[in-house]
Order: C-alpha cells, then structure tokens, then sequence
C-alpha cells in the first residue's frame, strides 16, 4: 500500500519494490508488486492489478476481494519461483494482524506458498521491541510459527551491550535467534516507502519548501534533495512555511480535488500566489501542475473535477485511460532561473489520468513556453511545470541546479549493503537459502 509508484513495461508498480528489483540486478516488472493498493481516502484505496487500474476491484469489500487477487498473486509467485534461483519476499505491515488472518495475502500466506525462510524485522526505536517479537511469534499459527528463522532488531540507538541478556531470553522463550541488531541510520540514502521523510533543518543555503498536502503522491522522488549540498528542506503544511522559502515545489497528488479543496482551506492557495507574483522559483509536478491551471474537469468520473488556482493559463481534462511512460526527455530553452536546465537530457517517468492544453483565449497564454515535447511541461516567470517525474533522481540535474551532483542509486545500494554486511552479514543470511521446506501447495 503506497502512493509512491514507478512507471514500468506492464504499467506501475510501487517504489519500494522498483527499488528492490534495481538492488538485486534484476529489471522491475509488475510481478514482483502483482498488487498494489494506492489509498485516496482513510477507507478507500485504489487497486492495481498486474499494473494496471482496475475499478472493478476497488469497489470491492477488503475480505470479498482477497480471493479475487490471490490467483494472479500465485500465478506471479509461480513464475518468478520457476526463473530464479532465489527470491526475497517482503510482508506488508505485520504477520500477526489477527483480524485480517483468514483473508491475508501479503504476508504469512505467501511465506507459506513459497515455504519461505522467514525473518521478521522490528524497529527496536519506539520501545517493546522484544514484547512485538514475542507477541507477534505467539499469535502465528503453528505451521506458519515453523517458518520463522530469525528476528532482526531494526533502527537500534545507543550501546549494544545493553540489549543483553534480551536476544537470549528471546530465543529460550521462541526457539528463535536473533539474527542481528541495525543501528539507525538516517541518511542511507533511499526514499521512505511511505510517508513524508525526516525534512533537512532550515537555516542552510537555499531553503526549499514542498507542499505536503493530504493526498500527496510520488514524493519518494525528492530524497535526493535531502543530500544536495547547502539546502534546508521543509514541508509545507501552513501558509508561513511557504513565505519563508526561497523555492516551492507543488508535489503530486493522489486526488487533485480534494488537495485543491485543502490549499484553500489552509491558506495556502493565497501563499502560493504570493510566491509565483513574488517571481520566486517554483516548480509543480503532475497533480500540482494541474493545480495551478484554471480548471480540472472530470467528465469520465476519474476523480473529480474542480477549479484550479488559475495562476497558470491552461487547463486539464482527466482520461478514462492512464497514461504509463518512461523514457528519455529533452528540456527546450528555459529562461531565467531555470535556464541552467536548458537542453539536459534527463530520464524520468509519467503516471496520470490528466491531459493539459494551454487556454488559447487567455491573453495571457503567450507568456506560456513549452518546456517539453507532447504537451508535458511549461514555463512562465520563474514557474515550471511539468508532467514528469524523477527529475532530481537524474546527476545532470542535480548539477545544473545545485552545482554539485549527489550518490546515484548504485551508490545507495552498495552503502546499505556494506551496511548489512557489517551489522548481519552475507554469510548468515546465505545460510537461510534453501532452509525452506519444499513447496507443497503453492497454488493452493
């Protein structure tokens, strides 16, 4: 479940598991994320389905549709088990949520079907880590009891030695070893799965402030902000924070309208005009492109219409069909502070139901440059617009704006994995390969 998605063959996936596939060498396809749930209200998600929207299931009851994406998970599970020599699973949210157990999907009941050796990983950061474990242990059934392998302590401060005689206690009172103890480590570098991620304190350099409306979506595309050198990062969630920064980006959003709806209610839509009349930098992406055109019509019923900010002269229409690219991309002439960005060829990814037209009534439209080819981005004053994303993922970027280019993925990967090395090591999580019973009902 995240709002964070990449744009693959088949059509989206989540990030975390785009992220995963990238680690391991292997090219990211929708199988390994068969279904991903994209929340637009606190009881209401969007289903992905093997990539692509599927509205027939989302308005589905939870337990009803279980049974429905357990076939497509199998088949996935199946496929990818008959072409690899080893497969890393990840859960989603806890093995031992008692009311969601006879309908799980995600967590136990693949372990079981894959007859996966299981760790489970606690953030030891908050406190009960050892009572989460020993609990979590105690509420599995039996067969799914005998697939655990190890506990990991995740996100660990202070001195190590006083964790003992826990690990030993725990292991005499399950069976269980503790595999291994992660320090906290917060600039590893990779984007949150979910959420927004710890902002850089301000006071340093140019100060950047993103808009951290309800619905906000993809903003596991700005980590690398966090690592640019001489920069204070914030988020924005009150018409001050916007006033106090010398750029504003308007992230993505998961539901348009009703992020509309919030600006206004906050102020913020009025600390944003401010900021644009001011002429100081901005940048929008997808849903905030959006946002600031005058209108956002949904005839098709997508989402829901709505009048935008109208300080851009164009506006959007949402498609039946969403638009899934990733590819090359070619900035025209920029001017002002972005034209350092002028004819950089950077990779990125479009995801969205929007289609965007200059207003060719407004007078005002003749201020409008394209930015990028078919109609995916624009430039007037010191505003940019655009309907790609993964911008500041790309090192001549980074270095156009910021001087200075930050770690590449690569980079990432190979620190987490010395990372783990250090603290579990190669050796013992080797050891678990092949550990497994045999499969003995993977399409069960």
């Amino acid at each position: 479940m995240s709002n964070n998605a990449r744009v693959v063959a088949d059509g989206e996936m989540g990030s975390a598991q785009y992220f995963q596939a990238l680690a391991a060498r292997c090219v990211p396809d929708v199988r390994m994320n068969p279904v991903l749930l994209k929340p637009e209200k606190d009881t209401q998600s969007q289903v992905i389905l093997l990539g692509e929207r599927r509205d027939d299931l989302s308005r589905m009851e939870w337990r009803a549709r279980a049974s429905h994406l357990w076939p497509s998970i199998c088949s996935c599970l199946n496929g990818l088990l008959s072409s690899n020599d080893v497969i890393v699973i990840e859960g989603a949210g806890s093995p031992a949520e008692i009311n969601l157990q006879s309908t799980d999907i995600v967590n136990m009941r693949i372990a079981e079907a894959a007859a996966a050796a299981t760790l489970i990983v606690c953030d030891i950061d908050r406190g009960g880590a050892f009572a989460h474990l020993y609990g979590t242990f105690l509420l599995l059934p039996d067969p799914h009891r005998a697939l655990i392998r190890g506990f990991v302590l995740n996100k660990f401060r202070g001195d190590l030695a006083l964790l003992s005689p826990g690990p030993d206690m725990l292991r005499k009172l399950t069976g269980v070893p503790t595999l291994g103890v992660l320090p906290l480590w917060r600039d590893h570098g990779l984007p949150e799965e979910d959420g927004v991620f710890d902002a850089r304190p301000s006071g340093v350099g140019l100060s950047i402030a993103i808009v951290a409306y309800p619905h906000i979506s993809n903003l596991d595309e700005f980590a690398p902000l966090r690592r640019a050198p001489d920069l204070s990062l914030s988020w924005a969630r009150q018409p001050q924070t916007v006033a106090s920064a010398d750029w504003l980006i308007l992230p993505g959003s998961k539901h348009v309208a009703e992020d509309l709806a919030w600006l206004r209610r906050s102020g913020l839509a009025g600390s944003i005009a401010d900021h644009i009349t001011a002429g100081k930098p901005t940048l929008a992406i997808c849903g905030g492109l959006q946002m600031l055109g005058h209108e956002v019509r949904d005839p098709h019923a997508v989402e829901a219409g709505a009048q935008g900010l109208g300080l851009l002269p164009y506006s959007t229409e949402f498609q039946p069909a969403k638009r899934y690219r990733q590819g090359t991309y070619r900035f025209n002439q920029l001017s002002g502070y972005w034209a350092s960005l002028s004819g950089i060829e950077f990779n990125g990814y479009e995801i969205r139901h929007g289609a965007t037209a200059p207003l060719a009534t407004q007078g005002a439209a003749s201020q409008l440059c394209s930015t990028l080819a078919e109609n995916t981005g624009w430039q007037r004053g010191q505003t940019l617009a655009l309907y790609v994303h993964g911008l500041f993922e790309n090192p001549l970027v980074m270095r156009a704006l910021f001087g200075q280019q930050t770690p590449t993925l690569d980079d990432t990967f190979d620190g987490l994995a010395d990372f783990v090395e250090a603290h579990i090591g190669s050796r013992t999580l080797m050891s678990l390969v092949g550990s497994g019973r045999s499969p003995d009902s993977r399409d069960s």
